[in-house]
């Protein structure tokens, strides 16, 4: 669930001209992906099963041998592609973000120019990329592990909710969207910090308070229910408009007819 609110799959949004090229782009995306997690088990059992158990490939102490320098640059490369994608993908998120919803939308009130918003897309941009560099200098020798299922956390637990309902459930309302997907994130950063991960290795307590190295499992259904909750009992006017509308969009996101083109930057 997580993987389907990452911004690798969230960027294709922006980068396409129509909603129906961005349905064949997130179907593209997410088949590439799915592939990968798949070859990774694949790969990965199948060296354990056929290489590890070979004394051929196994040193005195146990350690596989082989490969050398041409093996050893080919995944250098392969991960070096690999970030530059997922910073692409993560840069590109924010900047949409931070320049058209939050800016445009929230702060000028969808009167700002394709030029203002593009300009605050690039400033956001190089604000983002100072950030990173900082704060990979100053994490430099901290394991960060968790950081990886706290993404995938995040992103289960605040994006994919409120996308979920957002196309498929017309009870929802952007009062009970935005209320559940904050609270569904906030509770996953806050299980993540009270789990083994940080509570206990980078914080040093004796035991962790919550017991599992994932908190998905337990936000999600925080966000899942609070978008309901939320949603059932909005009688605002705003929750009317999105019930009014979520035929309209349901077409339009099914096939594409009605749909915006792509702004001008």
């Amino acid at each position: 669930f997580g993987t389907a609110g990452l911004p690798h799959i969230l960027m294709r949004f922006f980068t396409v001209p129509n909603a129906q090229a961005a349905r064949k782009s997130v179907l593209w995306a997410t088949g590439w992906i799915g592939y990968f997690y798949l070859l990774t088990f694949i790969i990965g059992f199948g060296a354990i099963t056929y290489i590890a158990t070979d004394p051929a490939y196994v040193d005195a102490k146990g350690a596989l041998i082989g490969g050398g320098n041409i093996f050893l640059g080919f995944i250098s490369a392969v991960a070096f592609a690999t970030i530059l994608a997922v910073v692409a993908g993560l840069t590109l998120s924010g900047a949409s973000a931070v320049s058209h919803d939050l800016f445009a939308t929230v702060i000028k009130k969808n009167v700002a120019d394709s030029k203002t918003e593009l300009r605050v897309s690039r400033i956001t941009t190089l604000v983002l990329g100072a950030l990173a560099i900082v704060l990979g200098i100053a994490f430099e020798k901290t394991n960060v592990a968790y950081m990886v299922s706290l993404a995938f956390a995040l992103a289960a637990s605040g994006n994919f909710p409120v996308l979920i309902l957002g196309l498929l459930w017309k009870g929802c309302t952007t009062r009970g969207a935005v209320t559940g997907g904050l609270l569904g994130v906030l509770t996953a950063l806050v299980l993540t910090i009270l789990s083994a991960d940080i509570w206990v290795t980078i914080l040093h307590h004796p035991a962790a308070i919550f017991p599992y190295k994932s908190p998905a499992l337990f936000s999600m259904i925080v966000a899942f229910a609070t978008i309901w909750l939320v949603s059932v009992t909005d009688k605002s006017a705003r929750a009317a408009i999105d019930h009014d509308g979520f035929d309209d969009q349901r077409v339009r996101s099914e096939t594409g007819i009605g749909a915006a083109q792509a702004s001008g930057h």
